[in-house]
């Protein structure tokens, strides 16, 4: 139930990667169920490529809009 900015700060910090061999260069996909900000994303990716992959690519499931109604139909 927390908002946008709440959210962001909430994951601030909580990931990191150790600078490893097996990462240097690789090109990584992160998977999320469901993604309400990207907060959680955007939190894993920094480290990832401060630990040296190449990139990371991101695969939602879902997304969900914090600012709309939520609906089942």
């Amino acid at each position: 139930e927390l908002g946008r900015e709440a959210r962001f700060e909430n994951v601030r910090g909580a990931f990191r990667a150790e600078p490893a061999r097996s990462i240097q260069g690789a090109r990584l996909l992160l998977v999320d169920d469901v993604m309400t900000t990207g907060a959680t994303l955007q939190a894993c990716v920094a480290p990832l490529l401060a630990a040296g992959a190449a990139s990371v690519d991101c695969l939602v499931l879902a997304v969900r809009d914090l600012e709309g109604p939520w609906q089942i139909a």
